[in-house]
């Protein structure tokens, strides 16, 4: 069995309040998916901008994974034949 590789580059950019991620994802031949994930700073917390690029990082990698798993789910539903109900994260 071949080792494999895939990349994510993750991609912050911050526009205050709004801190915006972007994972994107390669390694699967030509295909590229791209999570997105969005944080807000409460006007009453302090603004610590690690902590934005943490959660948008979060939910964009989030994002990404619901993405995989739906692939996942289309992939064996092709193969098989049946529907996929059960997956697990």
């Amino acid at each position: 069995m071949a080792d494999k590789a895939l990349t994510i580059e993750i991609s912050i950019n911050e526009v205050q309040p709004i801190t915006q991620a972007e994972a994107h994802l390669s390694g699967f031949g030509s295909s590229e998916l791209v999570g997105r994930g969005t944080a807000r700073c409460n006007p009453g917390d302090e603004n610590i901008p690690d902590i934005g690029d943490e959660l948008a990082t979060a939910r964009a990698l989030n994002d990404l994974t619901h993405q995989l798993m739906h692939s996942a789910t289309m992939d064996i539903e092709a193969h098989t034949n049946r529907r996929v109900d059960h997956l697990r994260i």
